[in-house]
């Protein structure tokens, strides 16, 4: 037999009533049946989750044995209630302005990402046309050290990935490449079909001399740290691309910061752990690469007036812009 879920099917109607029976208020019935058959109770309760009832401090126990878990963490556990004051409309509110970011962010990942396929491909293709095949041009982590379950390296893995993307692509230039010269690609050509994740990986499988000469290019002197950057930013992207929630996520896989003088922006997540686990630091790393890559880039300035201008007043909710982590100062930045 199946293992019984224990919540029904409800209808539209149903879940607004249970909303409401909550503490939720929805001046508008009919336009909030509307949100709820259009965007769904799932994805708009990941914006409403904020808004609900907190118990005081304590130490949940482990959900399969009952009993007290062996690293002690104290929280404030979620109630089915709402605060007072929650309205249906602030969570569209707040739905709407978290979109609005993740389609800003995509707009500069893009320009990162290509960016970034010229840097590797060029930087790589010095060496040989083929370099992406050539095991002893990356460091041995990545080309030489076998998994202990798969007997494969990262670089197996990772050429795997790099064929499938090949064969899948219907690009014109793709096809006349292989018609006329058939494969191997050379590395400045087969650079067009890789997606960030695969532009990250290789980077991290990259020689340190080889990672440092890219990263200094964004004024980061360590490739190491750069690759930890690189990594983020995929994560990034794909939160965006998967169109899930970005505006307070925690970010597991934190970046690791270059010197404050590298990076003068990012000189306020320096020792503050909480910021560090929090999505803004990762639109300054954005924003340090845009400034560089394209300098009359309006991309910072459409992002502050996106958190200043377009953020919901949620002030009745004990709710702001400090869920995404920004620092007193972050509006005296040079955006």
């Amino acid at each position: 037999m199946m293992p019984g879920y224990p919540k029904p099917w409800k209808s539209y109607q149903e879940q607004l009533d249970q909303l409401t029976a909550r503490g939720m208020t929805a001046t508008d019935n009919a336009k909030a049946l509307d949100y709820l058959e259009r965007i769904g109770y799932y994805r708009l309760s990941g914006y409403w989750f904020a808004f609900r009832e907190r118990t005081e401090l304590c130490c949940p126990l482990d959900p399969h044995s009952g009993k007290k878990p062996k690293k002690v963490k104290q929280d404030r556990l979620p109630l089915d209630d709402f605060r007072p004051g929650t309205t249906f409309q602030n969570a569209v509110d707040l739905y709407v302005f978290d979109k609005k970011l993740r389609l800003l962010v995509l707009d500069a990942l893009e320009r990162i990402e290509i960016a970034l396929r010229v840097d590797i491909s060029h930087g790589l293709g010095k060496h040989h046309k083929f370099a992406y095949l050539q095991p002893e041009l990356f460091h041995e982590s990545f080309s030489s050290k076998l998994d202990g379950k798969t007997g494969l390296t990262k670089h197996h893995g990772w050429l795997s990935k790099h064929a499938t993307l090949i064969n899948r692509s219907k690009e014109d230039f793709i096809r006349h490449n292989k018609d006329k010269y058939g494969l191997p690609l050379a590395v400045w050509v087969a650079c067009e079909v890789w997606d960030f994740g695969t532009l990250s990986t290789l980077f991290d499988g990259m020689t340190e001399a080889d990672q440092d000469a890219i990263s200094t290019q964004y004024n980061i002197s360590n490739g190491r740290i750069f690759a930890s950057w690189l990594r983020s930013l995929n994560y990034l992207r794909n939160v965006c691309a998967h169109h899930s929630r970005l505006w307070n996520r925690n970010i597991v896989d934190q970046p690791k910061l270059p010197p404050v003088a590298q990076a003068p922006s990012l000189a306020a997540f320096h020792n503050d752990p909480q910021r560090q686990a929090r999505p803004f630091m990762l639109l300054c790393m954005t924003q340090h690469l845009m400034k560089i890559i394209n300098p009359s880039s309006s991309w910072g300035a459409r992002l502050k007036a996106l958190l200043e201008n377009d953020f919901p007043d949620l002030t009745h909710l004990n709710l702001g812009l400090d869920r995404m982590g920004v620092d007193d100062g972050w509006k005296a930045r040079d955006w």
